[in-house]
């Protein structure tokens, strides 16, 4: 008649603690739909409230929870046989009622900082520093995210995962309010199945009295230390100089500072190949739409594009592979296994190089420098822990039985 208890029934008191923690570790568990976007639901709440105090903060996490509550109602359509989907509408429920939320109320969202005008009709001087504009309106730092693309190619994105991409031509690394990234990939060598970075197109968008908007293009043997009109900065308008360009090291690499949007950039080439680090605002990161919901450091490789490390050319191959990355890449950790796979893939020692550039990129971009090393064993696809794929099986076994 009905569905089974354990799909109508809310946690005891005893355990809701413990059922939040896995509800909230499960959102970012995602489903490989790329046409549901209920993954960015998932994100934008996660911003707004995780580093709220859970005892006073009651009313500004009902105004993120009606919020995630409407994102979720937006995606309805396309969600309805998402996993990720069914258990954030629950889960919204459960928590609207452990709060005492209404249902009607202010929502909130995660958006840049507004400085106020002052009395001539001119931002603030700091409207340009988002540090400085995001301290005075939160009376704390911002926080970052780290992104990187290197090698055959490999992706690290601003969540931590790690994927390494079968993918040729060009794909967006970013693409939100402020910030276009695109990467082209191509084989290292004619007929090869390994792929590099040969080109990275970046766009930092008008901004008001910041900057104009300007482009960044890099192929390889031509790594410039200007946009493409032959600037160095932001343009001629009063917060121009809030975008830079550094050149660390002639044809080598460069690095953009991107102040009004709490943003840096180091593109390099090692080799015949470019790489690409980010440290951005989160602000910044999870301002996009539904439409750009295709970016390899929100959401990684599309599932279809994600490829196995452990292949190689012979353990001969392999093991010389090794010998060569342990030299820059002392710990075995995944910086370590890319740089395997693609020396073992391509015979081409350049990809050291590669692999070590993003670690330092990570070692100076990551916020979080205990989170640096990642370490797991080789998949194309990352599950989630086992406790997580317990709860998502008692779910599913509850939806199928639901819709039977």
């Amino acid at each position: 008649m009905g569905g089974p208890a354990c799909c109508l029934r809310p946690p005891s008191p005893a355990n809701a603690g413990a059922f939040i923690k896995v509800f909230i570790l499960l959102l970012f568990c995602r489903h490989a739909d790329s046409h549901c976007k209920i993954s960015r639901c998932n994100a934008q709440y996660w911003a707004a409230t995780e580093n709220l105090d859970d005892l006073v903060a009651t009313a500004a996490r009902c105004d993120a929870l009606r919020s995630y509550s409407s994102c979720t109602r937006r995606t309805a359509r396309t969600c309805r046989g998402n996993l990720a989907y069914h258990s954030a509408v629950y889960g919204i429920e459960d928590l609207m009622i452990q709060n005492n939320c209404s249902r009607e109320g202010p929502t909130s969202l995660p958006q840049l900082p507004q400085p106020p005008l002052d009395p001539q009709g001119f931002a603030s001087l700091d409207i340009c520093d988002y540090e400085k504009s995001f301290a005075r309106k939160h009376g704390q730092a911002p926080t970052y995210q780290h992104c990187v693309a290197f090698g055959d190619p490999h992706v690290r994105t601003f969540r931590d995962q790690f994927h390494t991409c079968q993918v040729e031509g060009s794909w967006p690394l970013l693409d939100n309010n402020y910030l276009f990234v695109q990467a082209t990939s191509s084989p290292v060598v004619k007929g090869s199945n390994a792929t590099a970075i040969s080109k990275l197109t970046i766009i930092f968008k008008n901004m008001k009295e910041c900057i104009d908007e300007k482009v960044y293009q890099a192929e390889i043997d031509n790594l410039p230390a200007s946009f493409v009109d032959g600037s160095v900065n932001g343009g001629a308008r009063p917060g121009g100089s809030s975008l830079i360009i550094y050149e660390r090291m002639p044809g080598r690499h460069v690095e953009i500072r991107a102040a009004h949007v709490g943003t840096t950039i180091a593109v390099r080439q090692a080799g015949r190949q470019l790489s690409f680090s980010i440290r951005a605002a989160e602000e910044v990161a999870l301002s996009f739409t539904d439409e750009q919901d295709l970016q390899l450091c929100v959401g990684g490789c599309p599932p279809s594009q994600r490829i196995s490390r452990s292949k190689g050319d012979g353990s001969g191959a392999l093991e010389k592979a090794r010998l060569l990355c342990k030299e820059k890449l002392p710990i075995e950790d995944v910086y370590f296994q890319a740089c395997v796979f693609d020396v073992a893939t391509s015979g081409d020692a350049s990809f050291i190089l590669a692999a070590h550039g993003a670690l330092e990129d990570g070692k100076a971009y990551h916020p979080d420098i205990n989170k640096l090393h990642i370490f797991h064993t080789d998949r194309a696809v990352h599950p989630c822990s086992s406790p997580l794929l317990v709860f998502m099986s008692v779910i599913l076994a509850c939806h199928t039985h639901f819709y039977w």
